[in-house]
C-alpha cells in the first residue's frame, strides 16, 4: 500500500504542506512516524482526517485554540454532544456579535454618505470630519 505523502496529505484537505507544518508545530496533528524501510511519511488515516476535520472547523469560523478543544472534546472520555453544542452555540454568539456590530459600522457609514454632498474641499469633508472627532473622541475616553 502506498503511503499518503504530505503534499497529497495537502491537496486532499484542500490546504497547503506549509500548514500541515504548522498544525504538527501546534499540536494540531502529530507528524506520522517515519517508516523504518525508509520512504515518506503516511499522512493517510486518522491524520487525513484529522486536518480535514481542522479545516471543517476552521471553515466554521473556530480559531485554532477552540478547534484544538474541540479535537480534546473528540477523545475526552464522557464527552457527549451536549458538550460540542456548547461550543457551536458559543461560536455562534461570537459571530453573530461580529454581524451586529458590522451592521452599526455600515448604518454609521450609510448615514455619513448620506450626509455628505460628495462635492467641496476636503477641508470641508463631512466624513473626514467624522473620523477624525470619532478618533479623537476614543483617545479621551
Amino acid at each position: 500500500m502506498t503511503a499518503l505523502t504530505i503534499g497529497k496529505a495537502a491537496h486532499s484537505a484542500g490546504i497547503g504542506v506549509e500548514t500541515i507544518r504548522f498544525y504538527e508545530r501546534k499540536g494540531l496533528i502529530r507528524q506520522p512516524p517515519r517508516p523504518s524501510a525508509g520512504g515518506p511519511r503516511d499522512y493517510g488515516g486518522g491524520t487525513l482526517q484529522r486536518l480535514r476535520f481542522i479545516t471543517g472547523a476552521k471553515r466554521l469560523g473556530f480559531s485554532l485554540a477552540e478547534t484544538a478543544g474541540l479535537l480534546a472534546l473528540l477523545e475526552a472520555p464522557g464527552v457527549s454532544c451536549k458538550d460540542v453544542q456548547a461550543q457551536a452555540k458559543a461560536k455562534r454568539g461570537e459571530v453573530q456579535a461580529k454581524i451586529e456590530g458590522l451592521i452599526r459600522i455600515r448604518e454609521s457609514l450609510d448615514r455619513l454618505v448620506d450626509a455628505c454632498p460628495g462635492e467641496g474641499s476636503l477641508a470641508d469633508c463631512a466624513i473626514l470630519e467624522a473620523i477624525e472627532s470619532a478618533e479623537n473622541s476614543e483617545g479621551t475616553s
